[in-house]
């Protein structure tokens, strides 16, 4: 029998997650919610392109059926997600969220932390933070690759990762906008970046079994201004705005950086001095360990996945608050065998 899905928040991110689940033949979407005026009371399947679904989308999640899972596409801060989260808990919802800060909050947010394990573990079910990064890319992945050393002495990740298929969430980073409104926004705190470097950081270090003096978390830098106009999904650069901005964090340890990260997003063109890409380097004591993707892990098809494919490994965990790295491999690995014979990611 396939497993029932709520969904709550449908912007760019929410609509492509719901898009995909839909095609699949062990889950089905029996509610949405969205506090958007244009997008309630329209059919979901009708809202992210395809043919009518018979499920309506509210304006309340307190409106929803009942579901094996709620998925919530929201808002990067925990400190607001966390409203929407406890009361799906009580209700018996396992909940998944791609909220960055949910991903590895015991350091950052543990008042919060304990909150949602204690609610989750007295009504039985589940809550997982994910996405690619964090979630996936600058956290999981790095720590699987350490399995290949028998010592590390430092994680070394930089990040170029393509963002025109973002949508509201670029005004974080500061996209589009001119370098004299960059700088207004960044004092006014409009403009603060990547989301999450302390909770994969943090998860990079509970994994090695390190602890840390510090994080230490940079400002974002605008890093290219463009010449050409760049159309995106949802948001056009024009020239004269910024396509790409750089932000990095590390992890000390008796006064050295032992994890460095480092990522710039942006929208790149073939003219640009940097292209799209990742590169890890991981210092062991046995080996070095390296992996770069020459064209990069694109990042918001890397997050629809990396959600969708958690799915079923949420709703059959442990009740609690778990991380990316509590769920087995197995459990996470692609689910395109469930997709309908004509659906294609």
């Amino acid at each position: 029998m396939a497993q029932r899905i709520v969904m709550v928040g449908l912007g760019a991110t929410g609509r492509a997650m719901a898009q995909s689940l839909l095609r699949r033949t062990d889950v089905q979407i029996v509610g949405a919610a969205d506090r958007n005026p244009a997008v309630v009371g329209t059919d979901l399947g009708v809202l992210v392109g395809s043919t009518a679904t018979g499920v309506t989308v509210v304006d309340d999640p307190a409106g929803l059926p009942p579901a094996a899972l709620a998925i919530v596409a929201t808002t990067s801060d925990l400190n607001h997600v966390a409203d929407t989260l406890v009361p799906l808990l009580e209700r018996g919802y396992n909940v998944m969220s791609i909220c960055e800060e949910l991903a590895y909050p015991w350091s950052s947010h543990p008042v919060i932390s304990r909150r949602l394990d204690d609610t989750a573990k007295a009504h039985g079910v589940t809550v997982l933070g994910t996405g690619a990064n964090p979630g996936v890319l600058m956290d999981t992945l790095p720590l699987l690759l350490t399995a290949l050393t028998q010592r590390v002495d430092r994680v070394i990740i930089r990040r170029r990762t393509n963002m025109s298929r973002y949508g509201a969430i670029l005004s974080k980073f500061g996209i589009g906008l001119t370098p004299e409104q960059f700088s207004a926004a960044k004092e006014s705190g409009d403009v603060v970046g990547h989301y999450g470097f302390e909770q994969s950081i943090s998860a990079l270090a509970s994994g090695l079994g390190w602890t840390l003096d510090a994080i230490e978390v940079g400002r974002v830098t605008p890093a290219t201004v463009s010449e050409i106009t760049r159309v995106g999904e949802h948001v056009t650069v024009e020239r004269g705005q910024i396509a790409a901005v750089t932000h990095a964090a590390r992890g000390l340890c008796g006064g050295r950086a032992v994890i460095d990260l480092e990522i710039m997003f942006g929208f790149f063109d073939p003219s640009d001095a940097v292209a799209a890409g990742d590169d890890y380097r991981i210092e062991g004591a046995d080996q070095t360990i390296e992996l770069t993707s020459l064209t990069g892990f694109e990042s918001f098809i890397s997050t629809i996945a990396a959600a969708v494919n958690a799915v079923t490994a949420v709703i059959n965990a442990p009740s609690g608050f778990l991380s990316m790295g509590d769920l087995p491999v197995r459990a996470l690995a692609s689910k395109g065998a469930q997709l309908l014979e004509d659906g294609s990611l």
